[in-house]
């Protein structure tokens, strides 16, 4: 019996690459044939390249926009052209089934996937969906979410809630490795600051700015940015990175609470390992509010504080974050109730139904 084929894409930032990052090794377990188109120069290449046994495909990608911006007269013929490219790998590899995870090089490939008549899969992070996944929906076979609400935004008969989706290795993290790999002790508590996959620098001007405040009672590692780092700052009980990746998981698990933006993605990986969180989402200025969505969804449930960037100011910073570590074993406890370990399997599941 032939090996089973499958095609994942998305990209453009991490949290459009890590579902499929986390289902790619179980696929390779069941000896799976695994490819994936992204685009030629986003993040999602650098993240799988890297994967042994995953042949990776790059196509044209033009951004899609929902405001004015001269880009928008070029871009389209880049999506024309990528639909090209995507249509042309499908036809030749014969996948038999593709699996996407959005961003803006997901939308040739879906296309080009729906032209070549193979099953699509397609699954929603956020709370609302992206112009992306709204676009792709129109040529999926299935519509997965990762909020029971946002089944509401798609027109399709064929959406399904099926959780979050998230690594298995970051179940495994070690706190005496992750306290080792930033040089932190047991003697005071540990927080993770992170703004995102791009970084942030207001939340990292902020953090700066109350260092000292905050060290008086947290051991901090904070993740930057890329060229976001401070090289000026150099003092115990504070290790900065640009950015961490196989020794991440050990560094979620040794963090007694997380300063983070609200991609969904993060999120959920906080609440799996049931960290109590403060979370920033992106403005409404910068983006389409998908994130303040997620971080009132959390709110509401008892998992999190939320502070929108707007009313980022010092005292009211290190009080929240006081206040949240304070009162941390509530949050743990709501965390608790909330089931997060079967969703892998159901979209597994449903992927071999397709294909």
């Amino acid at each position: 019996m032939m090996n089973k084929k499958i095609m994942f894409t998305g990209g453009g930032s991490s949290g459009h690459v890590a579902v499929n990052l986390a289902l790619i090794p179980h696929l390779l377990e069941q000896h799976w044939s695994v490819q994936y188109i992204g685009s030629e120069q986003g993040i999602e290449r650098n993240l799988i390249s890297g994967l042994e046994d995953v042949c990776y495909f790059s196509v044209a990608t033009g951004k899609l926009r929902r405001y004015f911006d001269w880009n928008n007269v070029k871009d389209p013929f880049k999506v024309l052209k990528g639909i090209s490219q995507a249509y042309r790998i499908i036809k030749k590899e014969k996948p038999d089934i593709i699996f996407s995870k959005g961003g803006f090089v997901s939308v040739p490939v879906v296309l080009a996937g729906w032209l070549n008549r193979v099953p699509v899969i397609i699954h929603e992070s956020d709370l609302t969906p992206g112009l992306a996944n709204k676009i792709s929906s129109m040529f999926a076979t299935e519509i997965c979410t990762t909020f029971p609400e946002t089944t509401e935004y798609f027109r399709s008969k064929n959406t399904r809630y099926i959780g979050a989706i998230v690594r298995d290795e970051l179940k495994e993290g070690k706190a005496a490795k992750g306290l080792a790999y930033c040089g932190f002790t047991r003697n005071k508590p540990s927080m993770l600051i992170m703004g995102g996959s791009l970084g942030s620098k207001k939340i990292n001007e902020l953090v700066w700015l109350n260092l000292e405040a905050l060290l008086a009672h947290f051991q901090i590692v904070h993740i930057c940015g890329k060229d976001q780092v401070n090289e000026s700052i150099r003092t115990n009980g504070y290790k900065q990175f640009e950015y961490i990746n196989d020794e991440l998981a050990d560094v979620m698990t040794m963090a007694d609470m997380v300063v983070s933006r609200a991609g969904s993605n993060s999120i959920f990986e906080f609440l799996t390992l049931r960290k109590p969180m403060l979370l920033i989402p992106l403005s409404k200025a910068v983006s389409r509010g998908d994130q303040i969505l997620n971080a009132k969804s959390f709110k509401a449930q008892g998992m999190c504080e939320f502070l929108e960037e707007e009313d980022l100011e010092s005292e009211r910073f290190v009080d929240m974050i006081l206040r949240l570590y304070e009162k941390r074993s509530d949050y743990i406890r709501n965390m608790e109730k909330i089931i997060t370990d079967q969703s892998t399997s159901k979209l597994l599941d449903l992927i071999k139904v397709y294909a």
